[in-house]
């Protein structure tokens, strides 16, 4: 008999329940999870903070999931070291549970840097987790004045969540423009301004050098008083339980097409996760949902001896702020195709017969056409590129891709 152990509970876990579960029906899966909640949207805390969801429509899955899947979970426990011989996982609380395949889907933690006069801060947060969105809920109010130390995805989340519901949001990063892991200058600043005419200020090229009780002293020498500290300066992949029996860690946990990590039975899937970019061909983490999904749907086909591989990964990432949306995808590389209005841009970067990236913010497009041509690499030239230029439709593909990609739409 097996025994499948998932080691974390986020949307690469319950992919590979459903993975699992296509091939095996029968054999035990225990998903350990250090949060006390079901899976659920992540990205969604802080739609939750906005009030425009609720803690029951942020579930990924339905409340019959586990029982469904016959699964059986161990909340508020986590993982604290993988034996391969016996071959079990040990617990926080010194269980130990016996396995015969793995799948490390452990996530991410916030990285927080060493700030000088950290601790003498009484109100602070992160925004990772449902758990942090709630608790961050209680700690402000109407006359709060809130400091956000990190301008990418989110940062600027939280301050759009927050913004209508205390009296300040000051969002401050050490790079030049908000979002400067997605968007170029001329891009993030047309986010910025967006951002801005909700009320959102910024401190942009600084960043705090120390506190000291309420007060924010920045590295330009600036001060900054604020009732309430959101740090959101990044994220470091939970690589510890694979570092610590030898297996290979780069940035993320190495794993293969397969999900399979260096050592035998031991697939990794998710944010703590490094694959390959296949619109670059290097080797990276790619924190975004549909891959997490797709890579835990991978690993548990194979975990439960089937056949499947994930080798279509590309960063891409679609978000909001205050109806203002950015969606990016690939590599910007290559020659760039522009089209500008005072509130909006739109850039498709091609080379070598192929669409490498695009960058999309205040468009109305549908984005999952150019998504789609990066991941299957369908030459320009098979299609009516001139018209995806300007519009994203299937009408440019030739019959014969249309009933392909689309499903017999012709």
């Amino acid at each position: 008999m097996k025994q499948y152990l998932i080691i974390g509970n986020g949307v690469a876990a319950a992919g590979c329940i459903e993975g699992i579960r296509s091939v095996d029906t029968e054999n035990a899966i225990t998903v350990i999870s250090e949060e006390k909640h079901e899976v659920y949207c992540r990205p969604l805390i802080s739609y939750y903070l906005e009030g425009k969801t609720d803690l029951a429509r942020m579930q990924y899955r339905g409340t019959d999931f586990y029982e469904k899947n016959g699964c059986s979970v161990i909340y508020g426990h986590r993982a604290v070291r993988i034996l391969t011989d016996p071959r079990e996982v040990e617990l926080d609380d010194g269980r130990k549970l016996p396995y015969t395949d793995i799948c490390i889907a452990a996530g991410s933690s916030p990285f927080v840097p060493p700030f000088e006069g950290l601790d003498t801060v009484k109100e602070k947060y992160s925004f990772m987790t449902l758990d942090d969105a709630l608790s961050l809920e209680q700690g402000i109010n109407e006359q709060s004045s809130v400091l956000i130390v990190g301008a990418g995805l989110i940062g600027l989340k939280c301050a759009e969540g927050i913004a209508d519901r205390v009296a300040e949001v000051t969002v401050c990063d050490l790079a030049d423009r908000v979002l400067s892991s997605i968007l170029d200058t001329e891009c993030a600043a047309l986010m910025q301004k967006n951002l801005e005419a909700h009320g959102i200020r910024f401190c942009l090229g600084d960043s705090a050098a120390r506190f000291e009780g309420n007060t924010a002293y920045m590295k330009s020498g600036a001060e900054i008083d604020f009732d309430v500290l959101v740090l959101a300066v990044g994220v470091r992949p939970n690589t510890s339980l694979m570092k610590d029996i030898g297996g290979e860690v780069d940035r993320g946990i190495v794993v293969d097409e397969h999900m399979q990590t260096s050592a035998a039975n031991i697939y990794a899937a998710g944010d703590c996760a490094q694959g390959t970019d296949i619109s670059t061909g290097q080797k990276r983490i790619l924190a975004i949902l549909p891959n997490a999904y797709m890579q835990g749907h991978t690993a548990g086909v194979n975990m439960a001896g089937g056949n499947e591989v994930f080798d279509k990964a590309i960063p891409m990432n679609s978000i909001g702020f205050f109806g203002v949306h950015a969606m990016t995808a690939g590599a910007y590389d290559g020659e760039m195709y522009e089209e500008k209005t005072e509130n909006s841009i739109k850039r498709l970067f091609t080379k070598d017969d192929l669409l490498k990236g695009f960058i999309l913010v205040g468009c109305s497009e549908r984005a999952g056409i150019y998504t789609s041509m990066i991941r299957e690499k369908t030459p320009l030239s098979s299609v009516n590129f001139e018209e995806l230029r300007k519009t994203a439709s299937t009408t440019a593909f030739s019959p014969e891709i249309r009933r392909k990609k689309f499903g017999g739409v012709v």
